[in-house]
């Protein structure tokens, strides 16, 4: 069996289960942040160690924060990029590898987390080299366009990339034989693999949209004329608030990103401001306050120090006084725990969901065992909070008051949201989560506005479920609406991933009603009618529609051509681009968008699966050209496309002139759209043809 119709066979399985295998898939839900509650993902790890002919390059990734630093290595010398504030592992690995730390390179005063520049220099009396407009009040040495840092038989080229922030740099690697023929470029926050750097970090300093503009300049007059071949190494991946859409692929090619980033392809500095402004997650309130740090110097950390132990007292009861964070399990804190605590359990995104519901300043007091409580207490100190602790049994030993909650299986919870009482069910996931699979007639109060937003649209009385995907998030809610005084609050265990698994119907309890028993003395009722099922399919567009496109509105639809690189410079319709078809079934950037979507291939075999499966993942209009270019090729260049040809059904007469020859090796290259030919006299055909 060849490659390419493995592929196809792959893909239409792929299609025909995205239709008819919902349980299954929806069981298999997943999002940055069920993705994170691994206990590597709460540590540094290697994600890859790239050789390059004079140096090499190590990628490091912290998956609770969804950040990438790097250490640059060569001739037993290494600079360290972008550091967090835990710097053990770039530490145990110059050691492991006999290497001498040469500096920090800091890209810009990172907002998400706080960086451990301060912390190296201090380890291994290293310099640390920053951009000379950050204003940053540390000793460093001062960076601008042009400068150099030399790493054993490397060089480091310095540009100043402003955008997501006024100081932000890009560095530009290359061998110290060859300065001026780099490998790779260290983009920072400027530039990520599928988006850019946000705009609206500054905290009124600078209007976003100025450096968006700035950010327009960066890439059209600088990152866009280096070589396509240059390999992207940017700062930060998927689940990172600092852009809005970041793949989860570590790296990249600049040729790449100018295909499938879908911020650079908008060629006007107005499309594209509007593209950066549109759509961007809310920072978190944290995010000012470390950027903050960052520039001010942060202090230095006892990463041996013991926990403060905090001795129990009712006070810790009073939401005024203290924020008791709980970083056990969702089912420990169900079972009991501190009235008014909220539970940010530590195997989970604990640094971002603290710095998002934690109001900076806070007196903070962390509830958990020994073990997750000294973990805990390192990690927030990634993000700039310092805690006190205290562990359950001393709690229950001094005789205070516990707090339960339930937490409801899915088919119970489902059981009750039939009955005339039922609880009020609150989806606390992101609107955008929330719109694409619900489990019934639910009210969305997203999880980070949800203090300011229960008072008004809850009553504190009634009963109210909480959910999410996984249930770490609707935990948490748990706590905020206890903080606001309701007394009824119940969790779905193992969220809406368990309630699918479950078998459990994602489109309203009024949809599927359980059979009623029937009353004794009178026949069964009529079976109610099973629900239509809304089944999204790509459109389906002739050569005869796709070329009146291509004539009458150009630019009002973005066309991509999935075949190989190879078949696409020998012969693409006019305007459109190349991409790998991988790419394209993984890559958000193509679920983005309101402009139609045309997928063209060879035949349209693998358009239309890949079609199918991106129909079932967005609301983008995603239409196939029926029949791939060959079909266009016959109908619309070899005999002239002058009726429409239907997709189904009897194909009415076609103009038919003398073909012209093709060239040598396949088809010439399409002419540039142009008047249509005259029509001749139709030639007739039999139904079908």
């Amino acid at each position: 069996m060849n490659k390419r119709l493995s592929v196809t066979i792959f893909l239409g399985l792929a299609f025909i289960l995205a239709l008819i295998w919902r349980p299954a898939a929806g069981a298999s839900i997943k999002d940055t942040e069920s993705a994170s509650h691994g206990d590597e993902a709460s540590s540094y790890q290697i994600v890859n160690t790239y050789q390059y002919p004079s140096y090499r390059l190590v990628q490091l990734t912290l998956g609770v924060l969804s950040h990438y630093s790097y250490m640059l290595i060569s001739g037993g010398q290494a600079l360290v990029v972008d550091p967090g504030r835990d710097v053990f592992a770039y530490l145990d690995l110059a050691k492991k590898e006999n290497l001498k730390i040469k500096g920090v390179f800091l890209t810009h005063n990172h907002a998400d987390f706080v960086a451990g520049h301060l912390e190296l220099a201090k380890a291994v009396d290293c310099p640390i080299y920053a951009s000379a407009k950050s204003g940053d009040q540390f000793p460093h040495q001062s960076l601008q366009e042009g400068s150099k840092i030399e790493v054993g038989d490397a060089v480091v080229k310095i540009l100043e990339t402003p955008g997501h922030t006024p100081d932000g740099l890009c560095g530009l690697v290359a061998p110290k034989k060859h300065p001026d023929q780099p490998n790779l470029i260290l983009t920072g926050d400027v530039l990520f693999i599928g988006s850019v750097g946000r705009p609206d970090l500054m905290g009124g300093t600078a209007s976003a949209a100025a450096l968006a503009s700035q950010s327009y300049d960066t890439w059209t007059r600088k990152l866009s004329k280096l070589p396509d071949d240059l390999n992207i190494f940017p700062a930060h991946g998927a689940g990172s608030l600092c852009g809005a859409h970041l793949s989860d692929e570590p790296t990249s090619t600049l040729g790449a990103q100018k295909v499938v980033n879908p911020y650079v392809k908008h060629k006007t500095r107005g499309a594209y401001v509007a593209a950066v402004l549109e759509g961007l997650p809310e920072a978190p309130q944290y995010f000012k306050h470390n950027a903050a740090l960052n520039q001010k110097g942060p202090e230095l950390v006892n990463w041996q120090e013991a926990p403060v132990q905090k001795k129990p007292d009712q006070a810790l009861t009073n939401p005024g006084r203290f924020y008791v964070v709980d970083v056990r399990n969702a089912k420990e804190y169900a079972a009991g725990h501190i009235p008014n605590s909220v539970n940010i359990a530590v195997r989970g995104r604990l640094e971002t969901w603290v710095g998002i519901m934690v109001p900076w300043g806070s007196n903070l007091v962390l509830c958990g065992d020994p073990k997750e409580l000294k973990e805990a207490v390192h990690r927030l100190h990634r993000v700039g909070y310092r805690a006190e602790v205290v562990t359950p049994e001393a709690w229950k030993k001094s005789k205070l008051p516990l707090e339960k909650n339930e937490l409801i299986k899915p088919k119970d919870l489902y059981t009750q949201m039939q009955t005339p009482d039922s609880p009020v069910v609150v989806d606390v996931r992101l609107s955008s989560e929330w719109m694409g699979l619900r489990i019934g007639t639910v009210v969305n109060l997203p999880l980070n506005h949800l203090a300011e937003l229960a008072p008004a649209k809850l009553d504190p009385e009634q009963r109210v479920v909480t959910v999410c995907n996984s249930a770490f998030r609707s935990s948490l809610a748990v706590g905020i609406l206890e903080r606001l005084n309701f007394k009824k609050v119940a969790s779905l265990d193992g969220g809406s991933e368990a309630w699918i698994a479950a078998g459990l119907p994602t489109f309203g309890p009024e949809a599927r009603q359980p059979a009623a028993a029937a009353p004794a003395a009178r026949p069964a009722p009529a079976p109610a009618p099973v629900p239509k099922r809304d089944i999204k399919l790509p459109e389906r567009l002739s050569p005869a529609a796709l070329n009146r496109l291509l004539l009458d509105l150009p630019n009002t639809f973005e066309l991509v051509d999935i075949r190989p690189p190879e078949a696409f410079a020998d012969y693409h319709l006019p305007g459109s681009r190349n991409a790998d078809i991988v790419d394209v079934m993984s890559s958000p950037a193509y679920l983005a968008g309101s402009i139609p979507l045309i997928l063209v291939d060879r035949d349209g075999s693998l358009a239309m699966a890949v079609g199918g499966i991106l129909s079932q993942k967005t609301p983008r209009p995603i239409k196939v050209l029926h029949g791939g270019l060959e079909a266009y090729w016959t109908d619309s260049v070899l005999k002239g496309a002058v009726k429409e040809t239907p997709i189904s059904g009897d194909t009415p007469g076609r103009v038919q002139p003398s073909p012209p020859a093709p060239a040598p090796g396949g088809p010439p290259a399409a002419p540039a759209p142009g008047p249509a030919p005259a029509p001749a006299p139709p030639k007739k055909k039999s139904a079908g043809c």
